[in-house]
C-alpha cells in the first residue's frame, strides 16, 4: 500500500477553483500561494515516507491491552514522536499556545492526507484539534492556559466522551455523574464507549472532554455539562502527576481501523474541570463535534483518495481479456483494464466523487477561516451560515462517497481486491465507519432539513442558492461553460422548489421531514459538487491556450460528472417527494 500526496489537484482546488488566498486575504490573513505548496509538501512527505507504511502492518497488528494502558502497532509511536517534533499538530493552532498560527483551511489539507497515508493513525491526532477549538471556545483562562498549549504542541491529545452503553445519539439520556467537590473540580463516575483514542502509548496525557449531568442538573439535554478530565492529574502550573481515575476496561473489536484504539473508558471517581456553563454542555460540545463532523469528511476524502490511487495503479497493470477494437494494443496478447469501458466508468466515478469533494470540502475550510478571523460582521455571518448548513452535509455526503469509491475500487480489482494481498479491501473495512459516526448519516439529514433549512424558514438555503446563482450568471463567460451553467441553474430551481414543497407539506405530515431527509441531503450533495466541478470548468475554460493536459483532465472530469453522475438527482428527488406512507405503511414490517 503506498501514497501520493495529490499535490497538484490540491493545488488546482486550493489556487485555481476556490481561490484560497484571495479569500483569506480579503479577511485579513496574509498568506501566499507558494507558503501554503511548501507546507503542504512538506506534510506531504511525512505522510508518504513516514506513516504510510505503516498503514497495512498497523492493520494487521491491531492495539492491544496491558493492564489499564493500550500498546499502539508497531512504529506508531516513533511515527507520532516525529509528527510532533516536526510541528505539525499545531500547523493550524494559535501563536500564543505555541502553534503555527496558519489558517485552519491548511490544516483542514493536512489532514486529508494523513487519512489518505494511514487512517488509524491519523485519528490519535485528529480529535486533538478539535479539543483544542472547544477548549479554546468555551473553557476558563486557567484551563486554556493549562491545557491548550500542550494540545498545540502534540505532547498531550484529546478526546470526546459522549457516547453511552444506554444511549448513542440520544444524549439526554446519559447517566455518567459529575458530583461537586469542596474546590472548583468535579468528580466523575460513569462508563463511555466507542472512545476513539482513549487510551494509548503515544502522548503523555490525554484530555477527555466529558459529557455528564450533576446531581441536580435537569432531565434530558438541559441538564448535560462538559467537563475536561486528563489520564493524568494536572497541576496548576501543568505539572504532570498521577493517574486520575480514568481507566480503558477493554478495546473494541472492530471491522475496520484496527491500528486505532477505540475503548470503552471508565470514570472512577475522576478528578474533571467544567467547561463553559452548568449545564450547557451539548453547546459547547457542538464546537467539537461540528469539527470533527468536518473532519469526518476530510476523513473520508483522504479514504477515496488513497482508494482511487490503488485502482488506477491496478488497472494500468493488469492485463486481461482484450479492448474494445479501437482500444486494443496489437503488440499484447491482452490489453490493460484501465482500456475496458466499465472499467473506465469506475475509475472516473472515483475521480468525480473525489477531487469534487476536495473542492467543496476546501471551500468550507476557507469560511472557518473567514468566520474566526474576518473584521466583517457581513462576511462572519455568511460564512457561519454556510457552515451552519451545509456540515451535515459535508459529513454525510462525503462518508457515504467514500464507502462507494472504496467498494469501487475493490470491484476494480476483481477477486484481488477480496483477498488481503493487495491491500485494497483494507480501505472498505477502513471507509464504512465514516457514514455512522460523529452522529449517523440519518442523523445528518434530519438535521439539515429540519433544522438548518426548515428551522429558519430557508433563509441559510436561500443564501446559498443565491451564491450558486451568482456564478451561473455571470456576463461574459466562455461559450463553452454554457451547458454547466444552465444544468446548475435548472439544479437551483430543482432545490429550491423541493425545499418548498417539504416545508409546506410537514405542517400536516409529522412523518414527511423524517421520510425525506435522506434524500434531500442526498440532492443537496449533488448539488453542491456541481457546482464546484461548473467553476472547475470554467477556470480551465478561461485558461484557453494556457490549459496543460491536467487542466484537460479536470474538464473531462467535469463533463463526466454532469453527464454519468448528475442525471441521479432525478430520481432522488422524485424518492423525496414520494408519499410518506409508502415508507411508513405498517404492512411493510416483516411482522413474524
Amino acid at each position: 500500500m503506498t501514497y501520493s500526496p495529490p499535490i497538484r489537484e490540491m493545488q488546482f482546488a486550493l489556487h485555481e477553483v476556490v481561490d484560497a488566498t484571495s479569500v483569506l486575504r480579503a479577511a485579513g490573513i496574509e498568506i501566499d500561494a507558494e507558503t501554503i505548496d511548501g507546507v503542504l509538501e512538506g506534510a506531504g512527505d511525512f505522510c508518504a515516507r513516514v506513516i504510510a507504511p505503516l498503514n497495512a502492518s498497523g492493520d494487521r497488528q491491531g492495539c492491544r491491552r496491558d493492564g489499564d494502558s493500550v500498546i499502539t502497532p508497531d512504529g506508531f509511536k516513533t511515527a507520532y514522536e516525529k509528527f510532533v517534533a516536526g510541528g505539525w499538530p499545531g500547523v493550524d493552532c494559535e501563536e500564543r499556545d505555541g502553534g503555527g498560527g496558519l489558517p485552519s483551511m491548511i490544516g483542514s489539507a493536512i489532514k486529508e492526507m494523513l487519512a489518505s497515508a494511514n487512517p488509524s493513525w491519523a485519528l490519535y491526532t485528529s480529535l486533538s484539534t478539535a479539543a483544542y477549538r472547544c477548549l479554546n471556545a468555551n473553557a476558563s483562562e486557567g484551563l486554556r492556559k493549562r491545557y491548550l498549549p500542550q494540545l498545540a504542541s502534540g505532547r498531550w491529545t484529546g478526546t470526546m466522551c459522549l457516547t453511552e452503553e444506554h444511549c448513542g445519539t440520544d444524549l439526554g439520556m446519559l447517566r455518567t455523574r459529575a458530583v461537586p467537590a469542596e474546590d472548583d473540580s468535579f468528580r466523575l463516575t460513569g462508563t463511555k464507549i466507542f472512545i476513539t483514542s482513549g487510551e494509548h502509548d503515544l502522548a503523555e496525557n490525554i484530555v477527555h472532554l466529558v459529557l455528564a449531568r450533576t446531581p441536580d442538573a435537569p432531565a434530558g439535554t438541559r441538564g448535560i455539562s462538559l467537563f475536561a478530565v486528563p489520564k493524568r492529574h494536572v497541576d496548576k502550573d501543568g505539572t504532570v502527576g498521577a493517574r486520575n481515575g480514568v481507566f480503558c476496561d477493554a478495546i473494541e473489536e472492530k471491522m475496520g481501523l484496527h491500528g486505532s484504539a477505540t475503548c470503552v473508558l471508565r470514570f472512577d471517581n475522576a478528578v474533571g474541570h467544567l467547561v463553559g456553563e452548568l449545564n450547557k454542555g451539548l453547546a459547547a460540545m457542538f464546537v467539537m463535534m461540528n469539527s470533527a463532523r468536518l473532519g469526518t469528511g476530510l476523513q473520508a476524502l483522504g479514504v477515496s483518495e488513497l482508494a482511487g490511487q490503488m485502482a488506477l495503479t491496478y488497472a494500468r497493470e493488469r492485463l486481461q481479456s482484450r479492448a474494445p477494437t479501437s482500444l486494443q494494443d496489437p503488440a499484447m496478447p491482452a490489453d490493460p483494464i484501465i482500456n475496458q469501458p466499465d472499467v473506465r466508468r469506475m475509475l472516473l466515478t472515483q475521480a468525480a466523487w473525489t477531487n469534487g469533494g476536495r473542492m467543496l470540502l476546501y471551500w468550507l475550510a476557507l469560511h472557518v477561516d473567514v468566520r474566526k478571523k474576518s473584521s466583517d460582521p457581513a462576511a462572519r455571518q455568511c460564512a457561519d451560515d454556510i457552515l451552519s448548513l451545509l456540515t451535515p452535509m459535508a459529513k454525510a455526503f462525503m462518508s457515504d462517497r467514500a464507502v462507494e469509491v472504496a467498494s469501487l475500487a475493490m470491484q476494480v480489482h476483481g477477486g484481488a481486491g477480496y483477498v488481503t494481498d493487495y491491500g485494497v479491501e483494507q480501505t472498505l473495512r477502513d471507509a464504512r465507519i465514516l457514514p455512522i459516526y460523529e452522529g449517523t448519516n440519518g442523523v445528518q439529514a434530519y438535521d439539515l432539513l429540519a433544522r438548518k433549512v426548515l428551522g429558519d424558514d430557508g433563509r441559510r438555503l436561500a443564501g446559498l442558492l443565491s451564491t450558486v446563482r451568482e456564478f451561473t450568471g455571470e456576463a461574459g463567460i466562455h461559450p463553452e461553460t454554457k451547458p454547466f451553467r444552465a444544468t446548475l441553474a435548472k439544479l437551483c430551481d430543482d432545490v429550491e422548489d423541493l425545499s418548498a414543497d417539504l416545508a409546506e407539506w410537514s405542517k400536516n405530515d409529522d412523518l414527511r421531514i423524517g421520510t425525506s431527509a435522506a434524500d434531500f441531503l442526498e440532492l443537496i450533495g449533488y448539488w453542491m459538487v456541481a457546482y464546484f466541478w461548473a467553476r472547475a470548468a470554467a477556470v480551465v475554460h478561461a485558461l484557453a491556450d494556457d490549459a496543460t493536459p491536467f487542466h484537460h483532465q479536470q474538464l473531462a472530469l467535469a463533463r463526466f460528472y454532469f453527464d454519468k453522475l448528475l442525471p441521479n438527482t432525478a430520481a432522488i428527488a422524485a424518492r423525496a417527494r414520494s408519499s410518506t406512507a409508502t415508507l411508513m405503511d405498517p404492512a411493510a414490517i416483516f411482522a413474524r
